[in-house]
């Protein structure tokens, strides 16, 4: 067991990496496509609060995720199988969607994952729903899952939307010598956009890693440990320092042309949207809401600006993400186990 621990843990870091280096593009693409920031600038102040946020952003959204799965009813080795073969998906589906330029969820491919994996590893009762919850009005499990991740894009779009607006009828009499200090505002909301990307998807790798642990007898209860924060903190700021540029060109340049102005605006709202969503426990796709909000911000200023079907690759691409990464885990699976046994 102690090797599979191991290779568990691992794997985890691997994904955290690979969500760094996929959801770098997200925050550095509109202060790079703005020039408010070189790369180098940017990937360095990202970095610095991209780690901080998973250590002082809490542990909500790690709860959420960590809960999802009961896989305490079956042998410890099986529980570790289906969260390694889910964690495989997601890793592929990052470096995949990477490698075609596509801006996917990270969120979206890690939930596919381990719900594919549970489903043909041991069946549908130990993921927890939470739709009958829903009746009584209480929302937890999958279905705060699922209603951040598609409410989150909404949200983001509409609060780009009126933040445009509101910027620009206050900014209406302001001289173009105005871009100078939009350009040095976003030091500060790019600064906190990193820091809610970390306090939201870092934590989402530390409540898979402390699962790992609690199903293999290493903790007694579903807590945190300090030491799964500092890895998975780490592990998201290397991801953060590759970058992953091939998506830049698309966040930054092939929706919408974005200007300071709409680049501080586009921050601005991504960061409200995702801090809000980690302060309720809900994990989101950071990807899909700052597209949404650069959309938002197009359509509030120029919406036949907007290049509408770079939109729509987008969004068949948020709606793949999880039937496709399940299915990937459904063949890990069913390979790994295979071979081990």
């Amino acid at each position: 067991m102690v090797p599979f621990i191991g290779v568990a843990i691992i794997i985890v870091l691997v994904f955290d990496y690979t969500n760094g280096f996929h959801d770098a593009s997200n925050i550095i693409a509109s202060v790079i496509a703005s020039r408010a920031m070189t790369p180098v600038q940017a990937v360095l102040v990202v970095a610095i609060f991209e780690f901080l946020g998973p250590l002082l952003g809490g542990t909500a959204v790690a709860n959420t995720v960590g809960t999802l799965l009961d896989l305490s009813a079956i042998p410890k080795a099986d529980a570790l199988l289906i969260v390694v073969s889910g964690l495989f998906a997601a890793v592929f589906w990052n470096l995949f969607t990477w490698w075609r330029g596509l801006p996917s969820s990270s969120s979206h491919a890690l939930m596919g994952g381990l719900i594919g994996a549970t489903l043909i590893g041991i069946g549908s009762d130990p993921i927890d729903w939470g739709f009958n919850a829903l009746s009584d009005g209480g929302i937890h499990g999958f279905s705060k899952i699922l209603l951040a991740l598609l409410l989150s894009p909404v949200l983001g779009f509409l609060v780009g939307f009126v933040i445009q607006r509101l910027t620009m009828f206050l900014l209406r009499s302001a001289s173009p010598s105005i871009n100078r200090q939009l350009r040095n505002a976003q030091w500060l909301t790019a600064a906190a956009l990193a820091f809610s990307h970390g306090a939201n998807d870092a934590q989402k790798s530390m409540g898979v890693l402390t699962l790992i642990l609690l199903l293999s007898g290493e903790i007694d209860s579903f807590k945190v440990p300090g030491w799964v924060m500092l890895f998975c903190a780490c592990a998201m700021t290397a991801g953060v320092l590759t970058g992953g540029w091939r998506i830049v060109r698309t966040l930054g340049f092939a929706i919408y042309k974005i200007r300071p102005i709409h680049a501080l605006n586009a921050q601005l709202s991504a960061c409200l949207t995702i801090f809000g969503s980690s302060l309720l426990g809900a994990p989101v796709s950071t990807t899909h809401v700052v597209a949404s909000a650069i959309m938002g911000i197009g359509a509030s200023d120029r919406p036949r600006a907007v290049r509408w079907g770079k939109a729509l690759e987008i969004l068949r691409t948020w709606l793949i993400t999880i039937p496709g990464s399940a299915m990937i885990a459904c063949i890990s699976f069913l390979i790994f186990d295979y071979f081990l046994k």
